[in-house]
């Protein structure tokens, strides 16, 4: 009996340890705070949405979560990671290179360039429509349409 105990537990062991490998590898939210994040980590991985405000209770800052939040499937479709930062005197590594003041929202593209600052909320219609004129993500497009389909 101990045997056949020990070779039932054999057997489930490798089964137990790809469960475990399949939930370490979940994406990461769409939506998190920048922390410790740095540009050079979303390259050509992601397009970077960064969100800036003195206070999580700024109301440029709780709109805008909620325009963004109400929009994430639009964003997750163009490879948006969006990053708040509302700690000015954390200073990280975000905050230092973008140096914003007050609320701003940036947009960044796959490359790590800057394509766009705002002081002001935006929708996710507007935001979406300048990623969809970038040329990385025209070509994007592109790709997945498939050779067939191009002109």
């Amino acid at each position: 009996m101990p045997r056949i105990l020990a070779l039932v537990l054999a057997a489930f062991i490798p089964a137990l340890t790809f469960a475990q490998d399949a939930s370490s590898t979940e994406a990461a939210p769409l939506i998190r705070p920048a922390g410790d994040s740095d540009l050079p980590e979303f390259l050509w991985v992601a397009r970077p949405v960064v969100v800036f405000a003195d206070s999580p209770n700024d109301p440029s800052f709780i709109e805008q979560m909620e325009l963004l939040e109400s929009g994430q499937e639009m964003l997750a479709v163009r490879d948006v990671v969006v990053l708040t930062d509302t700690d000015p005197s954390a200073r990280g590594p975000l905050r230092k290179k973008l140096r914003p003041r007050g609320f701003a929202l940036v947009l960044i593209a796959k490359d790590g360039t800057v394509e766009l600052r705002k002081p002001l909320p935006w929708t996710v219609r507007e935001l979406t429509r300048s990623i969809d004129k970038m040329p990385d993500r025209q070509r994007e497009v592109e790709e997945r349409r498939g050779p067939g389909l191009m002109q």
